[in-house]
């Protein structure tokens, strides 16, 4: 399947609900609450589109969306937070996530950007710092973690991102926030 990546923007409404059919199916399965709604979903990809964000979509031979990826800058465009990744259940395991992320890194680099970073969040114990009190010492869990059911960090780690920290209970106890973050451009 070959695939091309280009910019979303406001003008395509069609792909836009397209997207936001995809955020809501995608992230259906991870325990989240997060785009309950094709509004709420809608509202996020409309967001994703204000001046200085990236927004970019993955098509398939047919034009139709088979991935989004989206983020914005953040310490003053040196950092870029990578928010969201989500890629169509018939294109997952394809190589398209990391095509993706490569097109992101990118896009990062071409506006001067130095590292990237997400949050990725255990609500449903598919870590091994899920379910668990982290405290006192989150950073000593987070440098034992192990998947327990194909969380997403491991995708990450695969395409260079490191675990850098770790928010305990940011989605209610034993559900933490994991951080993970990349280089993508040194020096000046």
């Amino acid at each position: 399947m070959s695939m091309r990546i280009v910019d979303l923007n406001e003008a395509e409404s069609d792909r836009l609900g397209q997207v936001a059919t995809l955020l809501m199916d995608g992230f259906a399965d991870t325990g989240s609450d997060a785009w309950q709604t094709h509004a709420d979903a809608l509202a996020s990809v409309r967001e994703s589109l204000q001046d200085a964000h990236i927004s970019r979509v993955a098509l398939d031979n047919s034009g139709a969306v088979a991935g989004w990826i989206a983020g914005h800058p953040t310490y003053r465009g040196h950092v870029w937070e990578l928010h969201p990744l989500v890629v169509r259940l018939d294109c997952r395991g394809q190589g398209l996530g990391r095509a993706l992320v490569d097109d992101f890194e990118e896009q990062v680099r071409l506006r001067r950007g130095s590292t990237i970073y997400l949050g990725t969040d255990d609500e449903n114990g598919r870590t091994s710092l899920g379910g668990i009190d982290l405290y006192p010492d989150p950073l000593a869990a987070a440098a034992r973690i192990m998947s327990l059911g194909r969380h997403p960090f491991e995708f990450y780690r695969k395409v260079g991102f490191a675990i850098v920290g770790v928010i305990p209970d940011a989605n209610g106890f034993g559900k933490p926030d994991i951080l993970m973050a990349k280089r993508v451009r040194s020096g000046a």
